[in-house]
């Protein structure tokens, strides 16, 4: 009887290829969305000043930033809209989070200039209230 052996066939290997390729892909994913993220709060605004309040904990929510800029130009991300397209943008963001089931809570940061006047920023809170979003913070520097 002849027993078959396996000394002149090569070593069994793993292909490691595709493992490689999703790594890379992930490492390129979060890179993008990392920059994207800082571009939101990086618009120059000259933040209003305040003696009071509390640094936030940075917890696990979605946040949408809002940024009014000195001229009363309203900017999500890096694309100026009107009110009425903020209103249906926040709408679509809540009704997304309430959708989705286990889903991180929805925040609005307004970052908003120090001489606008509030009449340019009251709009924006009654965006979010007919939203449904009730978790909105205004961004200031520490005096």
């Amino acid at each position: 009887m002849r027993i078959t052996s396996n000394l002149g066939r090569g070593t069994i290997g793993f292909n490691m290829t595709p493992m490689i390729d999703i790594v890379f892909q992930l490492i390129i994913f979060f890179l993008v969305s990392n920059h994207l993220a800082q571009r939101e709060v990086q618009v120059e605004v000259n933040l209003p000043d305040a003696s009071s309040g509390e640094r936030p904990a940075e917890e696990n929510v979605r946040r949408v930033v809002v940024n009014v800029l000195a001229d009363r130009q309203i900017v999500v991300g890096t694309e100026a809209i009107d009110q009425a397209r903020l209103e249906s943008l926040l709408r679509y963001e809540s009704e997304k989070t309430q959708r989705t089931a286990n889903s991180r809570p929805l925040e609005v940061l307004i970052r908003t200039d120090r001489l606008v006047p509030y009449q340019n920023v009251e709009p924006i809170l009654l965006s979010c209230a007919r939203g449904g979003i009730w978790n909105v913070k205004f961004a200031v520097t520490e005096k």
